[in-house]
């Protein structure tokens, strides 16, 4: 058995791998986007797949964050017509997140956008977790690979893939999610890997517990709102975005039922979600309240509804959109934004940092990675210091003060990781570590190589 890989090696996107199980037989896990600095070989939009699909018999879909899935469309104009596995969930989330990735980047016309999605639709293979799928039963030579999807705990639907080929267990990570983080629960570690792949994006960095990172949220928040301005969160529409709204329903429901008397301004303030497609996300996540972690599951027992309250303002349209940044640029009024893209690249976000960085009243709050060569990078780093941005070639100075909590990352942290091989009863003799910047990759290695220490751990490089 080998393993090629085509992306996430050189950074944190384009996560794509084929694992072979036979000489002449592989499968793809995942085929995501290259994004910031990771995209520069890819020019006047060219997302071409530059690696040979004769021996690619299937795609398997760790979950659909657009570095995971959003050069699909490029892989079946290629030419690839096996089956997509995916978690049920996961399924119900790819084609919105496809449809939008090519209105974004590709094409507005609907009749394209439809047939691509047609074909995803007809290959596409929902599987339930936890159990072991034969994806080539009754094929010669084929049927001897068995594969299972298992909580991730990263976004909704999320997996870590184990694949079997005659006992011998080879498990591909994806994105694990931190442990404790609202809504979903938290990953458990496989009983078993002979050979890991293994995400590294925070393999360098611990998070703040669940506790603190609510006291450091309501604290930015109360200070923030207290200024009189508005509180700008770049948000990933899947994930992140959801998990955001749980934690503010909690302060608004404190305020309003008086047990939280200091903070009773969070009774009434808005809390705006400017993006179609996290209200869509934000629908899949209620009509998937099974798959929640036990805490959520007895709130929404109680009649309160987390993804769905009061205060909570959606913005559809793109002449809403507008009219929604005018007036708080016009007004003033203390209000939380939450809207995509969560690393500053595109989407309605970007016209809510162009009319508002340069006010010393406004917020912007980091919860999530930034990656290299990214706006959100450039803004995390040189904000502080009274620096600039470029947005669409204009530069635009930072008078707004900008905040990081680490603590809301949907990715798991080094010590999380690490426990997830620690935990395996029977450890991996191969660990390949990937999808992660040169430090985090470096940092987790170490820590594994002290857990593992007759294991061969290494930094794979592309192809």
């Amino acid at each position: 058995m080998m393993i090629k890989h085509h992306g996430a090696v050189q950074g944190v996107t384009g996560s794509c791998h084929e694992f072979f199980f036979t000489e002449q037989a592989s499968v793809l896990v995942d085929c995501g986007l290259f994004q910031g600095a990771e995209s520069s070989d890819f020019e006047d939009g060219n997302f071409a797949i530059e690696f040979d699909l004769a021996n690619v018999k299937a795609l398997f879909v760790t979950h659909c964050h657009i570095d995971h899935i959003g050069r699909l469309p490029w892989l079946i104009m290629a030419g690839f017509k096996g089956p997509i596995f995916a978690t049920k969930a996961t399924a119900k989330l790819l084609p919105l997140v496809i449809e939008d990735a090519l209105k974004i980047g590709v094409t507005r016309n609907q009749t394209i956008i439809n047939k691509v999605l047609k074909l995803i639709d007809q290959l596409l293979v929902p599987v339930a977790y936890n159990q072991w799928i034969r994806p080539f039963e009754g094929v010669q030579g084929l049927s001897h690979l068995k594969a299972k999807f298992k909580v991730a705990g990263h976004i909704l639907g999320s997996a870590y893939i184990e694949f079997d080929v005659n006992r011998y267990r080879t498990v591909f990570s994806g994105d694990l999610g931190a442990t404790y983080s609202p809504l979903l629960p938290s990953p458990r570690a496989p009983y078993r890997a002979d050979t890991l792949v293994i995400e590294s994006t925070y393999g360098d960095k611990l998070h703040e517990g669940r506790r603190l990172r609510r006291k450091q949220l309501q604290s930015v928040l109360k200070r923030a709102l207290k200024n009189q301005g508005t509180v700008l969160i770049p948000a990933f529409s899947i994930g992140r975005t959801q998990e955001l709204l749980y934690e503010i329903e909690h302060l608004v429901y404190k305020a309003k039922s008086g047990r939280s008397k200091s903070d009773d301004f969070f009774a009434d303030i808005d809390v705006i979600i400017d993006s179609p497609l996290a209200a869509k996300f934000t629908e899949v996540y209620s009509d998937l309240a099974h798959l929640w972690d036990k805490e959520a599951r007895n709130r929404l027992a109680k009649g309160r509804h987390p993804l769905d309250f009061a205060n909570l303002i959606t913005v559809d349209s793109h002449s809403d959109h507008q009219r929604v940044v005018n007036h708080l640029k016009q007004t003033g009024r203390p209000s939380i934004v939450i809207a995509a893209s969560g690393m500053c690249a595109g989407g309605r976000m970007m016209n809510y940092l162009k009319a508002l960085l340069g006010d010393a009243k406004t917020d912007v709050l980091f919860v999530g990675y930034q990656a290299q060569g990214t706006p959100g990078r450039d803004i995390q780093t040189y904000g502080p210091r009274g620096g600039y941005v470029v947005l669409d070639n204009q530069r635009y100075d930072i008078r707004a003060k900008v905040y990081t909590l680490s603590g809301y990352s949907a990715h798991a942290d080094q010590g999380n990781l690490v426990n997830f091989v620690k935990r395996m009863r029977h450890k991996p003799s191969e660990i390949r570590v990937v999808h992660g910047d040169d430090d985090a990759k470096r940092a987790l290695r170490d820590k594994l190589l002290g857990i593992c220490p007759n294991a061969k751990v290494l930094v794979p490089k592309k192809g």
